[in-house]
């Protein structure tokens, strides 16, 4: 069966698609579990005894404390309680700290850093899989056992206001709730207004146990204008207010010092150096952690905060109130919160502590005995009993004193390596599941590689050998072996397999879809190797045909692929781009001057390479003429002579100038890992002092983007996306970003929906109208025009919305990405004949280097969520995602679809071309996503797998996932695939 290469391409990306879905399924390990679903009191273990001697405390000890406030602030830092900016505007707590009775510590998280997986963590003790970060937007009931269960069983009143994902976590567990969402980050007052207006109340009442507060401004200000916004200041003196009141009250309160209350100050993550969180930078991680009560004994001198895990906060707080651990926690009690007891009590509490993460252990390794922590704890145990054994004899002598701490020493040292031992559990992959989705990745890759002769060629259609499958052995054979493999798996594996849970139909249908993309891969290339040896001559001339821009494309992006092998190159992957695409222009100004100086010389002893180069100079003028019909009615006639007139020195400088574009984008936006903290212009120009300097710079470059698209927009679009700009520059000063030209200050600041609103109306209508236009030159054949105009309106209303959604010093990346996508049409691609294929590979350079002057990175802590909630008055799950996906990926989807408008303006001269760069564009995305899977899979047990690989690996799903789509666009535009596939 014969199909156009686009279509291949198309099927092949999707294909791609799910057996990366697959991969990830399997690669994401599930975390640790216990096989008992909640912990109760009937499974606490007895108190530890020696022979002769019982103990009759075989209850749960009683609550350390009377009431428990935990008083969350979203993307806390450390360096915002303990550092300069705490001591400056949060002077209530740094007084606490230094001479009050309080114990700091500085909990580390675990990647990723965002809210929901966080939540977990502080309420299970567990770490949360790295697939929660996609999960977070759309949070479900919390069913592993965690403090909030366990205090709702145990008869406990909980109060709680704040963020509504506690509200999706936790439902039916409050007895008095109020949520805000978390979503809408351009809101930074009224969130933690409407937690602080129910406190007077609260506090009054003496009908609670537990309060939960969860402040969001300051994670907002972060997502906004970054950590060292002049709004922190004023954030953190209101937090500290709020604690103050919380603190008096309770210490007012509080009639029996026997049974005080705490405060638990806490963050749930930490902020970047560009205000946003999910990677693993310390920034990120590290997060402030003060207990709060009377109970402590007073600070002589300020200590240095210790650091601990933010696992250990919930086996702190079950043993607060008097509950039982979580079955599933993997934290450590803080022994700071219970030194103000007796020793007894003391070691009565590790030894719950210990006993629980001993049968986490059990649950989950097989050989658990010979863990050194559980012969350190069991060790720990007999000691307990002597112990044990001597307080109840009356013995009250030095050595009970001694021997009670060494005691406490050897549980410590325990619970360490019970806890260490736990989190190397966490790495446990579904290698059946991973297996699956690597098979299926690397027979497309085989297939698209071995088919690029045939869809290359100039009828850029493939016949794909269906009989091959359906009708020999191997077949079969490849079903009942891989059927086979399938049985033995499922009923002798012990862990858990997601494609083991599957139906066994699906199954079966997916191991027979296997057998057949193998049997069409041999095919292929068993047809590629009987023409091979009847055309030895014709495939060596080729090969020696390859230009130099050819190999370097070719090295350039096998390069990329090989270094994301290295650790260090992914953190630093813009690196390699900005490397590739300065290389290219520096390759690209060596063949325009070969054209216009080298060759000329040549020509003078070639008569033949002479007529050759009139025809050349022809066909250039033919190029011109052509333009200058498309810019017409766009574009004044001095600048169209100009251009024609000095034709010859704008295009050698056009590669320089490009050149000189890149360089100043680099200096926009810091990304990666080692520089990201160090300020670069965006800082300077989103800094308070410079709101005029970037009001103008906003304006100029609207203006910029209007000149350079409104050309070849019809007159409806031109007005559209006329207002449209203006709308944009609306909101953004409606938002405080900049500043109305009439007015020197933006007092009254909105949240800017009519005005994005305003913008999305005219983005639609672009779109349709492209849309219209696209359908109608598909349906009915009209003038190739009709097409062209379609797309570059679709391509337009893609710019108005980028220009909407992107920060607005980014702006500049959009002005100078179409200058750049202006100047290489224009002056270059034209001029130097480059074909389809290394069209579209500099079209993908040149995108993904766009990815990064944006800001972005291979962490997820650089994606610009604010973007997702542009227009929208509370979170709308669909449209969020959507947006949030586009303002990430808008550089390699813009060039994309400008390579789509380029390359269908130029099938007047080679029908296939669309459905050549489709293709190419295909095999550019599958080859790096096929060998990354690899990598990932040998470099699991790595050390940065989960702060380096997996948020790549999150970044290609992706991104592969928009390409597919654009390889859609690409099939649904190729006219070529029609007639091909009625053959």
């Amino acid at each position: 069966m014969k199909v156009s290469s686009s279509v291949l391409a198309c099927c092949c990306l999707l294909i791609q698609v799910f057996g990366m879905m697959l991969f990830i399924r399997g690669f994401f390990p599930a975390p640790v579990r216990s096989q008992s679903r909640k912990s109760t009191s009937a499974q606490i273990p007895p108190e530890p005894a020696t022979a002769g001697a019982s103990s009759n405390w075989t209850t749960h000890p009683p609550p350390l404390f009377k009431k428990v406030v935990i008083f969350l602030i979203d993307a806390l830092r450390q360096d915002f309680v303990y550092g300069p900016k705490g001591k400056e505007h949060m002077p209530y707590l740094t007084q606490l700290l230094e001479k009050g009775t309080t114990h700091s510590f500085i909990a580390k998280a675990t990647a990723p850093t965002v809210t929901m997986p966080r939540i977990k963590a502080l309420m299970t003790g567990s770490i949360p899989g790295f697939m929660d970060v996609v999960m977070n937007l759309n949070s479900h009931e919390l069913l592993d056992d965690n403090v909030i269960w366990q205090a709702k069983q145990a008869g406990k009143r909980i109060v709680f206001y704040g963020d509504d994902t506690w509200i999706r976590l936790f439902p039916k567990h409050f007895s008095e709730y109020d949520g805000t969402t978390s979503f809408f980050v351009s809101d930074y007052t009224e969130v933690d207004n409407n937690v602080t207006r129910h406190l007077d109340d609260i506090l009054r009442r003496n009908d609670w146990d537990m309060l939960i507060l969860h402040y969001l401004g300051l994670d907002h200000i972060g997502h906004l204008t970054g950590p060292h916004s002049h709004l922190v200041g004023p954030k953190l003196l209101e937090m500290d207010t709020v604690l103050r009141k919380i603190s008096i009250a309770l210490m007012s309160q509080e009639e029996d010092i026997s049974v005080p209350s705490l405060i638990v100050l806490c963050g749930d993550h930490g902020m970047s150096e560009t205000g946003s969180h999910g990677g693993s930078s310390e920034e990120e991680v590290q997060t402030p952690l003060v207990l709060i009560s009377s109970a402590f004994e007073k600070k002589g001198t300020s200590k240095l905060p210790e650091i601990v895990q933010q696992t250990d906060i919930a086996p702190t707080l079950a043993i607060s109130l008097g509950l039982p651990i979580s079955q599933n926690s993997l934290g450590m009690l803080l022994p700071q919160t219970v030194e103000h007891k007796s020793m007894r009590e003391q070691l009565r509490f590790f030894h719950l502590n210990g006993h629980q993460l001993c049968m986490l252990l059990k649950q989950n390794l097989e050989a658990y005995e010979k863990d050194d922590g559980v012969e350190l704890f069991r060790k720990a145990e007999k000691s307990h009993g002597n112990w044990i054994k001597l307080y109840l004899e009356g013995n009250t002598s030095e050595t009970l004193t001694n021997l009670g701490k060494k005691v406490l020493k050897q549980y410590l040292e325990a619970l360490k390596n019970l806890s260490s031992s736990l989190g190397k559990q966490i790495a446990e992959y579904d290698i059946y599941s991973m297996s699956i989705g690597a098979v299926i990745a690397l027979e497309i890759l085989f297939l698209l590689l071995l088919s690029i002769p045939s869809a290359l060629s100039s009828q850029a259609h493939f016949d794909v050998p269906l009989s091959s499958p359906l009708f020999s052995l191997l077949f079969y054979m490849m079903c009942l072996v891989l059927s086979a493999i399938h049985v033995i798996v499922c009923t002798s594996s012990e862990k858990v397999c997601f494609f083991c849970s599957i139906s066994w139909a699906l199954a079966l249908g997916i191991m027979m879809f296997i057998s057949a993309l193998s049997c069409i891969v041999l095919s292929t290339l068993g047809k590629m190797l009987a023409k091979s040896q009847c055309h030895n001559k014709k495939q060596d001339s080729t090969f020696s045909g390859w230009s130099e821009l050819d190999l370097l494309l070719l090295i350039g992006t096998l390069g990329h692929v090989l270094s994301m092998g290295a650790s260090s190159f992914i953190e630093e992957e813009h690196q390699t781009w900005y490397f590739l695409t300065n290389t290219l222009c520096l390759a690209l100004a060596q063949e325009m001057c070969r054209k216009y100086f080298l060759v000329k010389k040549v020509n003078l002893l070639d008569s033949a390479q002479d007529e050759e180069s009139k025809n050349e100079g022809l066909y250039m003028d033919k190029i011109y003429d052509t333009h200058k019909k498309e810019m017409k009615e766009q574009t004044i006639p001095l600048l169209l002579q100009f251009a024609k007139h000095y034709e010859k020195w704008i295009a050698l400088l056009s590669p320089w100038a490009i050149l000189i574009i890149c360089r100043l984008l680099r200096t926009l936006n810091q990304t990666g890992i080692q520089w990201i903290h160090r300020p670069d212009f965006g800082h300077w120009l989103t800094s308070s002092e410079h709101k005029a300097e970037l009001s103008f710079l906003v304006a100029v470059c609207l203006i910029m983007i209007f000149i350079l698209i409104q050309g070849r927009c019809s007159f409806i679009s031109k007005v559209a996306l006329a207002f449209g700009l203006l709308g944009v520059y609306c909101y953004r000063a409606a938002i405080g970003h900049v500043l109305y030209p009439w007015s020197k200050n933006s007092n009254s600041l909105s949240q800017g929906i009519t005005e994005a609103r305003f913008v999305y109306i005219f983005v639609l209508g672009i779109l349709f109208t492209g849309t219209k236009d696209l359908l109608k030159s598909q349906v009915i054949y009209t003038d190739p025009r009709t097409k062209s105009v379609g797309l570059w309106e679709v391509y337009s209303g893609f710019i108005l919305l980028a220009a909407l959604l992107y920060r607005p010093h980014n702006l500049v990346v959009l002005v100078f990405c179409l200058l750049m996508q202006t100047t290489l049409s224009m002056f270059i691609w034209n001029l130097l004949k480059h074909d389809a294929a290394q069209i579209t590979i500099m079209h993908y350079w040149f995108g993904q280097a766009f990815f990064f002057f944006q800001g972005n990175s291979n962490t997820i802590s650089t994606v610009d969520i604010s973007a997702g909630f542009v227009g929208l008055e509370s979170y709308v799950e669909l449209p969020a995602i959507f947006l949030t996906m586009f303002a990430t990926y808008s550089g390699p989807l813009l060039w994309a679809i400008h390579l789509l408008w380029y390359l269908s303006s130029e099938t007047n001269r080679f029908s296939t071309t669309v459905a050549h760069g489709c293709y190419c564009y295909a095999v550019i995305r599958s080859i790096p996503v096929t060998v990354y899977i690899i990598l990932v899979t040998a470099f699991r047990y790595h050390l940065f797998i989960w702060s380096v690989f997996s948020p790549k690996l999150l970044y290609e799903a992706i991104h592969l996932f928009i390409s597919a789509g654009v390889c859609v666009m690409f099939t649904a535009v190729d006219k070529n695939q029609i007639s091909k596939s009625e053959n």
